[in-house]
């Protein structure tokens, strides 16, 4: 046992040394900590080194799914829900096109190379994910997470998620041979319904009850709260059936106006800071770069990539067409990674026996690429932003796109 305890925490120390190392010299190198985390993963993983050799054991998906709930809470923490509200219809019209374009592309792509109708779907159906917590680490190091584009990412990604989970409820009842409209209007229902239930009543309750929690005892109790809080709607999320992240997103959100979010915030950036990197560590231990020694998988995987990119790019940058070019650029690139969800999705299909291994294949490779190309990209599109201070409120959208 104690034996068993040495070798998980040797583990860790592994995971985090790397990723602090490596974050070290991207730093100096002026290059996404998120992509130094993400290599830190494939370096220490079974891939390279091997000194984690099963990235799929029980404590690290647990450790990475933490990482990734301090995460988004802290990112929530730093928005506002009247400016969510603000942006609310582009949000809208920006989360629907990127599902619609990238879906259609990945599935007509394998409907015309003589692939099935399932794994057509599917392929769709990983295409249309988001994994907002890549661009919301980028964000968050640029200083723009209280700008329109951060802000309409951030909303749109919690409506791509309701839109993304009903996708993945239609297709895995399609590879069951029917869909169950019961189920599946049901959970779009519980969806919408928790999001818009938290968004207007949670924060009422935290901020009529908050205070006298935090008077029962001295210290961090404000603190212990909001965290319980950020935990008990992940759990509800997962529950649910959406990303646990986007319930500690809307825990974060709850929390974003009351006086105490400062206060609330110099405290999660310590938490954030040891566990955060876990889950895109986690994230790069799972990469199988062996899948890119396939030739015919590697030329899928290469179209696939491009209209993975090409879809987000031009959906979401259609529906956010009304910030000018560099806006609708941001908000596109910024759309564009797929992290875990596409990998979930595909691997539902693989364990269904919808899809094939070399499919699977496909999906990990256009994860690891849009994974890898967005924070540099963003980066690049961020370069003229004003410093935090001078966008603490969000500007007027304009009507008509900028000359």
């Amino acid at each position: 046992m104690e034996a068993h305890s040495a070798r998980i925490l040797l583990q860790i120390f592994a995971m985090f040394a790397a990723a602090k190392v490596l974050a070290l010299v991207a730093e100096r190198a002026r290059v996404p900590t998120v992509i130094a985390e993400i290599v830190a993963g494939i370096v220490i993983g079974p891939q390279v080194l091997r000194l984690v050799k099963d990235p799929q054991q029980d404590w690290i998906l647990t450790l990475a799914s933490i990482g990734a709930i301090v995460l988004l809470f802290d990112v929530g923490l730093e928005q506002k829900l009247t400016s969510i509200m603000r942006v609310g219809k582009i949000a809208l019209l920006v989360a629907v096109l990127g599902v619609v374009i990238p879906f259609f592309l990945g599935y007509g792509l394998l409907q015309l190379t003589k692939h099935s109708q399932v794994e057509a779907i599917f392929l769709g159906a990983a295409m249309v994910a988001t994994s907002v917590g890549i661009t919301a680490r980028v964000l968050q190091e640029l200083g723009a997470l209280r700008t329109v584009v951060a802000t309409i990412i951030l909303s749109a990604a919690v409506i791509d998620d309701i839109l993304g989970m009903i996708v993945l409820a239609v297709v895995s009842s399609l590879s069951q041979g029917q869909i169950n409209y019961v189920e599946l209007g049901l959970t779009a229902a519980l969806a919408v319904g928790f999001t818009i239930f938290i968004v207007f009543v949670g924060r009422r309750v935290v901020r009529r009850y908050g205070p006298r929690v935090a008077q029962l005892a001295p210290g961090n109790s404000y603190f212990v709260l909001a965290l319980t809080i950020c935990l008990g709607l992940s759990v509800v999320a997962e529950m649910i059936r959406m990303a646990a992240i986007i319930g500690a997103f809307l825990a974060g959100l709850v929390f974003s106006e009351e006086e105490v979010a400062p206060i609330l915030k110099g405290k999660m950036d310590s938490v954030s800071e040891f566990l955060v990197p876990f889950f895109f560590v986690s994230m790069g231990m799972r990469m199988d770069l062996n899948v890119l020694a396939q030739t015919q998988v590697l030329l899928l995987a290469t179209v696939v990539t491009l209209l993975a990119i090409l879809g987000k790019l031009v959906g979401c940058g259609l529906g956010a067409y009304r910030l000018g070019w560099r806006g609708a650029a941001q908000v596109g690139v910024g759309m564009v990674p797929r992290g875990e969800v596409g990998l979930i999705v595909a691997l539902i299909g693989l364990n269904l026996g919808a899809i094939s291994s070399g499919l699977y294949a496909v999906v990990i490779v256009m994860t690891l690429v849009t994974t890898l190309l967005a924070p540099p990209v963003l980066r690049l599109l961020f370069v003229r932003v004003a410093p935090p201070a001078a966008v603490a409120d969000i500007p007027p959208i304009p009507a008509s796109p900028k000359p």
